[in-house]
């Protein structure tokens, strides 16, 4: 077999063998995925019916409750208000009927024979008294209950959804129902059509597996890769690589600042001042160069906290970027007379390392710039967390620049380019908009790139 035929079947053959198990998993899931259909379609139909129960209910008491509300307990008023229920009726076999508390029938609208008499003992086909739990259930606040009874339209007995409530002054029960045989026939119909979406779908899959054959077939040469691709991949992983470990740097740095010269500065200032109370305990004068040495380590200690917070801030690792970048904000706002306002929307979570950082770079970046050229009054930083991933703008009210002659000068643009750059490194994509009235950077995170993060 040569190198083309075995390149073909290595290809053909787990193609071969995930569209069998596909197929396999459709039909062995298809029991399953049919008895939750059955389960969810049956809820919510009884869910309906219950609903329209309580609804026709409702109205057949809003008919006669302007007679029950006169207080009137003669046997006119009920004689009206029964007439005016066996008046309502809806479908084939809707219809209200009202019984006394003793189980007798006083308005049946459907089955007039019973009409009068004393239904107190009697029983559907599995023992139940029927009326008995008809009357329980209206006595303690109504709702429902399921029975057996002749539907009207067929005569025969049915399974039945009743919902009931009481009118305690009459000492009546009030109620309707509604027939659930036709369940069946709708379950029925949803088997018939769950059998052709299976059936479907397995000659989609039929025919999917002989078109990948074909293209596979006639394709097998074309199963090279791009060395192309392969180089920018191999590209995109050496960036990530250098900037990661530039920030491992940067840290490093950072903390040996912090927990070495810093450390160093402030027990030499500690010595001075020292030295200067002990003078003034003696009453001999400090001299002034002692002051002077203060000064300039308090200002020589400000100077290395502020590099080692540029390096890589602790706030970034301790609470997260939106401490990060309130910090950053604040901090710009100080050092000059442009405005920085930062605002965090949506729910905050924890970002990845690589993923925090990016944004953090850009936005420091973004800053510098701002500072540099825009002749801005006012930055604005929203970090805003979508669902769909993470947004971070920064838009500034400056004069703005030229940014399609700053993308064709290689010279120019750096910092723009190193941001897009970052930011396309993981997963992410970064818009700029300038103009007359400001610039604005966007920089947009999805969320399948924070979980790849």
């Amino acid at each position: 077999m040569n190198l083309r035929l075995k390149i073909v079947a290595l290809a053909i053959a787990p193609l071969l063998v995930a569209l069998v198990l596909v197929a396999l998993a459709v039909r062995h899931q298809e029991r399953d995925l049919a008895t939750r259909e059955r389960a969810l379609i049956e809820q919510t139909y009884m869910n309906q019916r219950r609903s329209e129960l309580r609804s026709y209910v409702a109205l057949a008491v809003s008919v006669v409750q302007p007679l029950y509300d006169t207080g009137r307990d003669d046997e006119a008023t009920r004689t009206e208000a029964l007439h005016r229920l066996a008046a309502l009726d809806y479908g084939n076999d809707g219809y209200f009927f009202v019984y006394d508390l003793q189980g007798r029938s006083l308005m049946h609208s459907r089955q007039p024979e019973l009409v009068g008499r004393n239904l107190w003992e009697l029983r559907d086909s599995r023992g139940r008294f029927t009326i008995q739990e008809l009357i329980a259930r209206a006595r303690s606040g109504g709702g429902f209950v399921e029975y057996e009874w002749r539907k009207p339209s067929s005569a025969q007995t049915a399974p039945k959804l009743g919902y009931v409530t009481m009118l305690p002054r009459w000492n009546w029960m009030v109620g309707t129902g509604l027939y659930m045989d036709d369940i069946q026939s709708t379950m029925q119909a949803l088997d018939r059509q769950m059998n052709q979406n299976v059936a479907a779908t397995l000659l989609w899959i039929a025919a999917i597996a002989a078109l990948c054959l074909a293209a596979v077939s006639a394709g097998g040469l074309l199963l090279n890769l791009s060395e192309h691709r392969v180089a920018e991949a191999k590209l995109r992983l050496l960036a990530r690589q250098v900037v990661q470990s530039q920030e491992e740097e940067r840290g490093r740095l950072a903390r040996e600042l912090h927990d070495g010269t810093s450390q160093t500065l402030v027990s030499a200032k500690l010595l001075v001042e020292s030295a200067v109370e002990m003078l003034e305990r003696t009453n001999q004068p400090a001299p002034t160069v002692l002051g002077k040495a203060l000064v300039r380590l308090n200002a020589c200690l400000a100077e290395v906290r502020r590099i080692s917070h540029r390096l890589r801030p602790a706030l970034l690792d301790q609470l997260g970027l939106p401490a990060a970048l309130e910090r950053l904000g604040a901090e710009f706002g100080e050092e000059g007379d442009v405005a920085a306002a930062v605002a965090v929307q949506g729910e905050p979570r924890e970002l990845p390392e690589e993923v925090k950082t990016a944004l953090f770079r850009v936005t420091q970046e973004a800053l510098t710039n701002v500072r540099k050229h825009a002749r801005a009054r006012q930055v604005r930083i929203a970090l805003d967390f979508e669902p769909r991933g993470v947004r971070l703008e920064v838009n500034d009210d400056g004069v703005g620049f030229d940014l399609a002659a700053t993308q064709l000068d290689p010279n120019r643009g750096i910092g723009l380019r190193n941001m897009r750059e970052r930011i396309s490194a993981i997963g992410g994509r970064l818009d700029l908009h300038s103009g007359s009235k400001g610039t604005a950077i966007v920089a947009f995170v999805p969320a399948k790139s924070l979980e790849a993060a």
